[in-house]
């Protein structure tokens, strides 16, 4: 029974006991993560800027499908006063 309570407790203590090199490992992922927040924050808002912001492509197609609107509706206009014949200068057919 007495080896039981040993091996019990000197699981407690190795868990409770870090190493130097552990600790010091941890010391300095600390000193790096608040070295690259502030990168971390920029690049964070740059992307999310990059996702927001109108590319070319859209303004180009934007603009296309003015460009297309104004050429129907020129198209439509066009036809329909070119087909209309003036009845004055028509000869009768009588």
């Amino acid at each position: 029974m007495q080896a039981f309570w040993r091996s019990k407790m000197g699981r407690k203590d190795a868990s409770t006991i870090k190493l130097p090199v552990d600790q010091y490992r941890k010391q300095i992922g600390k000193q790096d993560y608040k070295k690259t927040k502030p990168i971390l924050r920029a690049t964070k808002l740059k992307a999310e800027a990059k996702k927001t912001a109108i590319g070319i492509k859209e303004v180009g197609l934007v603009l296309a499908a003015i460009l297309a609107l104004l050429l129907a509706f020129y198209a439509f206009f066009y036809l329909r006063l070119s087909t209309d014949v003036d009845p004055d200068l028509e000869g009768d057919e009588d």
